[in-house]
C-alpha cells in the first residue's frame, strides 16, 4: 500500500506569508492546509490530523502559545512556531507548551522547509524501542517505570502524561542509566543530525520533563544535570 503524503497545517494571519510557505512546502510533495486564527487551527488539527503544524505565535483570538497548549491534549503533531519577536521569553513559552522548534521572523522560506524536514525525519517513537519492552526495569531509580512499547510512564505507580518529545527524551536517557548523554547527542537523536537549532531546546524540554515527573533539579530522583555536558538518568539504588 502506498504511503499517504505527509500533511502540514500552516497557521498564520498574514496571507502573503501563508501563500509563500504553502508554495515552498507543496513543492516538496507535502499536502498543505491553512488556517488564519487559533480556533480554526484547533478545529483543523482535530479534523485533518496533520503530521506537522507551522504555527505563528501572534494570532487573532487564541494566540499560538495557547493553540499549542490545547492541541497537545489530543495531538502529537510536530509544531514549528513562528514569532516576530526575538525575546528569549517568547521562545521559552512556545517550547514549554510542547512546541518542537521555533523560528524568528523574518525568516527564509527555505529555512522553514529545512526545519520541517528535520522534524519529520525525527521518529515519533524513540529509536530502538521494542514493543512491550519495559526499559527501566531493574535499572532506573526506584519509583520510575518506562514501558517504551506501550509508551507509558509511571512515577510511584501513577501514570504521567508526557508529550511525544518528552517521552522520547526520557527513553533516550533510560536506555543508558548512569551514562552521561551530551546535549548534542540528544539533539542528534531526537531532532536529527541535520537540525540547525541550538541545544537550549534540550534544556527547556528537560525542565518540562522534570516538572511532570515531580523531579527536583536540586535534589534529583531521576534526571541529573552534568554541568557543561548534558544529562543522565540515575542508576537504581
Amino acid at each position: 500500500m502506498e504511503a499517504r503524503p505527509l500533511r502540514i497545517l500552516v497557521v498564520d494571519d498574514e496571507p502573503p506569508i501563508v501563500e509563500l510557505l504553502t508554495g515552498y512546502l507543496e513543492r516538496e510533495g507535502w499536502l498543505v492546509d491553512t488556517a488564519g486564527d487559533g480556533l480554526t487551527a484547533l478545529e483543523a488539527v482535530r479534523r485533518l490530523d496533520p503530521d506537522l503544524v507551522v504555527l505563528d505565535v501572534m494570532l487573532p483570538g487564541l494566540d499560538g502559545v495557547e493553540v499549542c497548549r490545547q492541541l497537545r491534549a489530543f495531538s502529537d503533531a510536530y509544531v514549528l512556531m513562528l514569532t516576530a519577536r526575538g525575546e528569549e521569553i517568547d521562545r521559552i513559552m512556545g517550547l514549554t507548551v510542547g512546541a518542537d522548534d521555533y523560528l524568528v521572523k523574518p525568516f527564509s522560506p527555505r529555512e522553514v522547509v529545512a526545519r520541517v524536514k528535520a522534524l519529520l525525519r525525527r521518529p515519533r517513537r524513540g529509536p530502538g524501542a521494542q514493543a512491550g519492552a519495559v526499559s527501566a526495569a531493574g535499572a532506573a531509580p526506584a519509583g520510575l517505570e518506562v514501558d517504551e512499547g506501550r509508551r507509558v510512564v509511571r512515577v510511584d505507580g501513577s501514570p504521567i502524561d508526557l508529550t511525544a518529545l518528552e517521552f522520547n527524551l526520557l527513553a533516550a536517557l533510560v536506555r543508558e542509566p548512569g551514562i552521561v548523554v551530551a546535549r548534542q547527542a540528544l539533539l542528534d537523536t531526537l531532532w536529527g543530525p541535520e537540525f540547525t537549532g541550538d541545544d537550549h531546546l534540550v534544556d527547556v524540554h528537560i525542565a518540562n520533563l522534570r516538572r511532570k515527573l515531580g523531579d527536583d533539579p536540586a535534589r534529583p530522583r531521576f534526571v541529573e544535570t552534568i554541568r557543561g555536558v548534558g544529562y543522565r538518568l540515575r542508576e537504581a539504588d
